[in-house]
């Protein structure tokens, strides 16, 4: 079967390898997504022979401007050409000791090194050799196994996944970004092998579930995750989701899909990983929080303030950065319920502008969020609460447009309130300062200057203070 390389670094590094007289293949992922109409800007090139050589000779044949990046110690080369990664490597065969992932290399044919690739899909090559070039060749069926959607191991996966165990999260990742079932035999070698898991490093795992999350359906990712066993091992918190409780004829929602249905829900608005990481936590504490109570049944108090209280922890275990990122992730945790809440009552202007003040230019979001956490079974609540959430968005725009709240800072701040008792930072600055924010939040007084400091003077009167 002969295929279309319509780009132009594919001849010129046919010449190269010509020049060399060693044959060239595009093997793996590029080869897979160009078979599927995928994008995908990575290009591995697999060499018989030198592949840092084959790159040299390439980037020369580019121009001078390009510069290859070589890595002796992995046997591999890399170019950047317009938008493409282009990975260059001797074609080689591994082997493998059981307390590492870091295989013993040796030299190989293009057979081998199909041979030791994750699944059928990913072990097709396309010959960049003159004699034969475009020609598809595809040893484990993987063109079949794309035509049926099944992921499959070239060779027994028992082998692939405890050689390699991030095989086992890449399995369940294009599980989860392609939507295919992984053949029986190599799901229950993943349940097998699962504790392999625990020689990979947290930044890897954490890497390839973040791209589970970024799949158009990641409860497909997370669903097998947790019947594998995996999750239990690389996010336990997650785990204690699962499960119903019943007392006195009265049960809870089973949280753990829940909210993987949340998380699907959020897909559909937003392509932005941390929204979609402030749905999979927006419950995380209710485990924590949990209690029957006998004339309300099962409560969660409390869980959005413990949850957001967990999320440090949470991305210092995965090694997800502990910046502004978390923060935000924090902060959709903490007010997740308070949309909801305005959504059941009647919305009131204090309430608007509270929220507006504590979501700041994150509101959008957490709307976002609110929507998709709406998973009843009941239309027509369903409906109430989309149709209640609307109302909050038009007050929200309102307020906005009337106060001008969102990133607000008060008129009066600790320095004018200093300088006006003549009155060194502390308590009392702390005092007249939250008076004022509350007095603008409940609409006692405008957002303004003037107000605000007739308001100051009268509340600093009440602790004692004149002004100077």
């Amino acid at each position: 079967m002969k295929t279309k390389l319509t780009h132009p670094i594919f001849k010129i590094v046919s010449e190269a390898a010509s020049e060399m007289n060693i044959p060239a293949y595009v093997i793996g992922g590029w080869v897979r997504d160009l078979l599927l109409n995928r994008p995908c800007k990575d290009i591995d090139i697999a060499a018989i022979g030198s592949g840092i050589e084959l790159a040299e000779l390439t980037a020369k044949k580019l121009g001078s401007h390009y510069h290859v990046n070589v890595y002796k110690n992995f046997g591999t080369a890399q170019i950047v050409y317009e938008d493409y990664d282009i990975e260059f490597v001797g074609a080689r065969k591994e082997s493998y000791r059981l307390e590492s992932r870091k295989p013993i290399v040796e030299n190989g044919t293009l057979e081998d090194d199909q041979n030791r690739r994750d699944f059928t899909i990913n072990a097709l090559a396309i010959s960049l050799s003159k004699d034969n070039y475009g020609e598809l060749l595809d040893p484990f069926n993987g063109i079949k196994d794309m035509e049926a959607r099944i992921l499959r191991t070239p060779l027994d996966p028992d082998i692939t996944f405890s050689d390699d165990p991030l095989r086992m999260m890449r399995a369940i990742r294009f599980a989860a970004q392609l939507n295919y079932t992984i053949d029986p035999k190599s799901l229950e070698s993943i349940k097998k092998n699962k504790d392999r898991i625990k020689i990979i490093s947290k930044e890897r795992i954490t890497d390839e579930i973040n791209k589970i999350i970024l799949s158009p359906v990641p409860s497909i990712g997370f669903k097998l995750l947790f019947d594998t066993g995996l999750l239990h091992i690389i996010f336990s918190k997650m785990v204690l989701l699962y499960g119903v409780e019943n007392r006195n004829g009265k049960s809870h929602k089973d949280n753990f899909y829940h909210t993987l249905e949340v998380l699907d829900n959020i897909c559909k608005t937003t392509t932005d990983l941390w929204l979609r990481w402030a749905a999979i936590l927006h419950d995380i504490a209710k485990p924590q929080t949990k209690r029957f109570e006998p004339d309300h049944g099962w409560t969660f108090h409390g869980h959005e303030d413990k949850g957001s209280r967990m999320v440090p922890q949470i991305f210092a275990e995965l090694k997800l950065p502990l910046n502004e990122k978390m923060k935000y992730v924090q902060k959709l945790v903490l007010l997740h319920l308070r949309p909801i809440v305005l959504a059941k009552s009647e919305v009131t202007d204090s309430a608007v502008r509270r929220l507006l003040f504590e979501a700041g230019d994150d509101i959008d979001d957490l709307m976002k969020l609110c929507e998709a956490d709406i998973t009843s079974k009941n239309e027509y609540k369903v409906q109430k609460y989309l149709k209640n959430f609307e109302l909050v968005r038009h007050k929200l725009k309102e307020i906005e447009e009337k106060d001008n709240i969102r990133n607000w800072q008060p008129p009066i701040s600790g320095e004018d309130i200093m300088k006006t008792f003549n009155i060194p930072a502390g308590r009392q600055v702390g005092i007249i300062k939250n008076a004022i924010r509350e007095a603008i939040l409940d609409g006692l007084i405008k957002n303004e200057y003037d107000e605000a400091y007739h308001f100051m003077i009268n509340e600093a009167e009440k602790i004692g203070l004149k002004n100077n």
